[in-house]
């Protein structure tokens, strides 16, 4: 069982994977070019897929506690990670076939301040950096966007990679999840078909 971030040991291990990962490596440029612009901006996990992916998951961006990782990861201890833990072993997904990522990857917040959707400039700003994100990912097969923010790349994701599959969900935030006992099963109908695709893909390469 793979421990969370939250723990310390855990932590430098996954920091100092993160460094050597031969599968972060074609992500490099995109992340050395998204640094000179924004000054936080997380690491992927390197436990997934990175350039490496199949399905590619966005959130929204990361919340003021990842501070304390640096890593998008399900594994980060909030209710956000503890369903995505939850979504992604009912639906099946590996961890190597899948890039967790933000649509706006760097950090909004300031020091202590609340959680927060990012503004309508800085969700535009996020969305013209996928484009670069998806050349890296040459192996993708499949997207799935978590809620609202996400969703608004659509149509810059269908632009960039035409035909590319794509699927919408709620956002796994707990406080998302709970409106509805209809969210979870959209969630988990969802994921099952992206499944599906990046399966169906897989036998057919």
């Amino acid at each position: 069982m793979t421990r969370l971030l939250s723990d310390p040991a855990e932590l430098a291990r996954r920091r100092s994977l993160v460094a050597g990962a031969p599968h972060l490596a074609g992500l490099l440029p995109f992340l050395t070019a998204l640094r000179a612009e924004h000054q936080e901006v997380p690491d992927p996990d390197p436990l997934d897929g990175g350039a490496g992916a199949r399905l590619l998951l966005l959130l929204e961006t990361p919340g003021p506690r990842i501070r304390a990782s640096g890593i998008v990861s399900r594994d980060n201890p909030s209710g956000t990670g503890r369903n995505l833990r939850a979504m992604l072993e009912i639906a099946g997904i590996a961890r190597s076939d899948i890039l967790i990522w933000n649509v706006v990857p760097w950090i909004i917040h300031a020091e202590a301040a609340a959680n927060r959707a990012p503004s309508r400039a800085e969700l535009l700003r996020g969305i013209a950096t996928v484009p670069a994100l998806l050349e890296h990912l040459p192996d993708l097969h499949a997207v799935v966007l978590a809620g609202r923010s996400a969703g608004a790349a659509e149509p810059t994701i269908a632009g960039a990679r035409p035909g590319l599959p794509i699927f919408r969900v709620p956002h796994p935030s707990p406080t998302i999840q709970c409106t509805s006992p209809d969210i979870p099963r959209r969630c988990a109908g969802c994921l099952a078909a992206a499944a599906a695709a990046i399966g169906s893909e897989r036998a057919a390469a």
